[in-house]
């Protein structure tokens, strides 16, 4: 029986990824003098900050450059410039349909939790005015493995007291797919069908979201 709903942030919530891009792209150049473009960025989504720094270095052939301590530095001063970036984030900034979507599951009484790999989700959530949508928000600081590994939903389920069985997660890139579906939960895509074949539902945009349409794919699969 479907009981709650656990959300990735970027890409499904909101896109801070360009966010994301701008402060990695001035770190990178100005620290590495590694000179990041789109296809690289595209690689981080869902990311830790740390696997993200680890990413932009391999594809710069510096992997083994630098200290732990001056990798933690480069990753501290993205992390500001990104801070910087995200204040001028409003509820404009949420994806189209997400508010009508989140206010529908939370009509229906479904449980609701955010799975970000992100440190400073809870900022964002605050400043998209949905703090009061959710009724948890993993801390990423607490997880021992990132994306594709199902530990960050499994601790989503947990934090809204739900078994993994009545949860439906939601998210846009193939590596939280496999997230869910090694979680056990009900997984929906938000994206490219060619890139979130493995989804149990697939959304092309979050505009096209609807919790009718989850509900009954839903239960068809648990019967």
């Amino acid at each position: 029986m479907l009981k709650g709903f656990v959300f990735d942030l970027d890409g499904v919530i909101t896109d801070t990824a360009q966010y994301h891009y701008e402060a990695w792209k001035r770190v990178a150049e100005e620290e590495t003098g590694i000179v990041i473009d789109e296809s690289v960025n595209e690689q981080l989504k869902g990311l830790s900050r740390m696997d993200s720094l680890n990413t932009i270095l391999k594809f710069g052939h510096k992997e083994e450059a630098y200290t732990d301590t001056e990798k933690a530095v480069m990753a501290s001063e993205k992390n500001d410039y990104y801070l910087k970036l995200i204040q001028n984030m409003t509820p404009a900034d949420i994806l189209p349909g997400m508010k009508e979507f989140l206010e529908a599951v939370k009509a229906a009484g479904y449980q609701t939790a955010i799975a970000s790999a992100s440190k400073n989700a809870p900022a964002i959530i605050e400043r998209l005015g949905l703090i009061r949508d959710f009724d948890g928000i993993v801390d990423p600081t607490l997880l021992r493995h990132g994306k594709p590994d199902p530990e960050i939903f499994e601790r989503a389920a947990a934090l809204i007291n739900l078994d993994n069985s009545e949860v439906v997660g939601m998210e846009d890139a193939a590596a939280g797919i496999a997230g869910i579906n090694a979680a056990g939960q009900f997984s929906v895509g938000i994206g490219d069908p060619r890139i979130l074949e493995d989804a149990d539902l697939i959304f092309r945009s979050t505009n096209e979201v609807d919790l009718g349409a989850i509900e009954a794919v839903f239960n068809t699969k648990d019967n």
